[in-house]
């Protein structure tokens, strides 16, 4: 059940309509930079704030902007273009805020930091801290930013926002602690200008007591009440628990998704060869390919393909025409002058398009990007808790049924918390890239909530 107060929340998300701010009591004024289609603007302005200008460089992102927000705004607000050009700011800025290219800092964009153009534009962002002397800041990036790799950096961008004349503290948020089902940390870089009294009594906000399921999110899929078993953590890991399972994988239930990964496994790991018609032998000979390919004394890759003499070495009487029946099947491959590997041999790509399955009651999913992913969502409810024939129920009732739906972009906009009046894209898979970069809406309205008792 949900709170009181979330309850309130979330209807607040659903009915906000954007209205001339010349009707309603402006409590401080922002600039909207990285402004993309909106995610800081939208709980900006439910409490109270007033854009003063903003600056975004996609044509696309641009034209959901201003079909959202500029129609009903002032023709005092400004364009501000190109971060890089702009320098001057509006008088009497209150808070500056944006989500700063995330990029540079990410695994996906190669971690080049500031060698990356997009990892520079930090230094146009201290830029105008410095020139204009706004109370306070609110920055987003990625978790990595702060990761060791990026240690340097990090402390870089801490240290000159500091000489700017601000104190300066950050914290990494979750989505999912403030109502959204969606498993998203991202840094939080709070600045407030040293000339306000009391600045060093700001305190991040509180995760929010209870948060939906999915099913409670996204429309088309159904819901039975169901109570989780618990287990006994040997008995599903036979003894070994996986030191890389996450906040939302409890060691004592059965996972609430199903992954389709040739190279990993799990109770809910659903392999190639579960899904078509393969023998026992042939199976066993595909688990033991997946349990070695990782040693380090088969190659320094996070996964080797396998000489035949290898194979020959782990696998008694092994045949190579049992290793060519598996080809056939589209199971395993030969990698040119290595040896045997998997087909499928990339997590993000999954089996036949399919990367995960989220059952209905699950609490979160994975993380929304901009990039894309295979993630789909079961449309019923699968309540089976027996551990022995999860798996293969799920296949069987789920995933061979063809009950499960892809995300629409829609899905995409109700898990990052914007509202059902807010005008998408009009070509799908840009309104999921859009929506992948932009920042949760919830988490910003809370976080701005708590500065604004400071500032103000």
């Amino acid at each position: 059940m949900k709170t009181h107060e979330n309850h309130q929340q979330l209807e607040l998300f659903k009915a906000f309509k954007p209205i001339s701010l010349t009707f309603c009591q402006t409590k401080f004024t922002f600039i909207d930079l990285f402004a993309g289609i909106g995610g800081f603007r939208i709980p900006l302005e439910q409490l109270g704030g007033k854009c003063l200008g903003y600056s975004e460089i996609d044509t696309e992102a641009i034209k959901v902007y201003q079909k959202n927000f500029i129609s009903y705004c002032n023709s005092e607000e400004i364009n501000l273009g190109d971060l890089t050009r702009i320098t001057n700011l509006p008088d009497k800025i209150d808070l500056l805020v944006g989500g700063v290219p995330c990029q540079p800092w990410s695994i996906a964009g190669k971690l080049k930091g500031f060698e990356d153009p997009r990892g520079k534009l930090w230094f146009d962002v201290i830029r105008l801290v410095k020139n204009h002397q706004p109370k306070a800041f609110i920055f987003e990036n990625v978790k990595g930013l702060t990761e060791p790799r990026n240690k340097v950096s990090f402390e870089s961008i801490i240290n000159q926002l500091e000489a700017s004349g601000y104190w300066v503290t950050y914290a990494i948020l979750n989505s999912y602690d403030f109502g959204l089902p969606q498993d998203r940390d991202r840094v939080f870089i709070i600045g407030i200008n040293k000339i306000i009294e009391n600045y060093a009594n700001f305190s991040f906000p509180k995760p929010l007591a209870n948060t939906p399921k999915l099913y409670q999110i996204i429309p088309g899929i159904s819901q039975q009440k169901l109570n989780k078993k618990k287990f006994d953590p040997d008995i599903l890991f036979e003894g070994k628990i996986p030191v890389s399972r996450g906040r939302f994988q409890k060691i004592d239930e059965l996972n609430d998704f199903f992954m389709f990964s040739d190279i990993r496994d799990g109770h809910t790991t659903i392999h190639s060869w579960d899904l078509i018609r393969t023998t026992e032998r042939e199976k066993k000979i595909c688990q033991i390919i997946l349990r070695n390919r990782r040693k380090k004394k088969y190659g320094d890759k996070d996964g080797n393909p396998l000489t035949l003499e290898i194979l020959r070495e782990l696998i008694t009487n092994l045949q190579e025409n049992e290793l060519e029946k598996l080809i056939k099947k589209k199971i395993l491959k030969t990698v040119k002058d290595q040896g045997y590997d998997f087909v499928n041999s990339k997590i993000s790509s999954g089996i036949n398009g399919v990367s995960k399955i989220f059952l209905p009651h699950s609490d979160v999913l994975a993380t929304l990007t901009a990039t894309g992913t295979r993630d789909y969502i079961a449309t019923q409810s699968f309540t089976c808790q027996d551990h022995k024939i999860y798996k293969e129920n799920f296949i069987q009732e789920i995933y061979f049924k063809k009950k499960y739906k892809p995300l629409s972009s829609r899905d995409y906009a109700k898990l990052q918390g914007f509202p059902d009046w807010f005008i998408l894209a009009d070509n799908e898979n840009t309104a999921k890239k859009q929506l992948g970069n932009a920042v949760s809406v919830p988490v910003v309205y809370h976080l701005t909530k708590s500065l604004l008792k400071t500032i103000l």
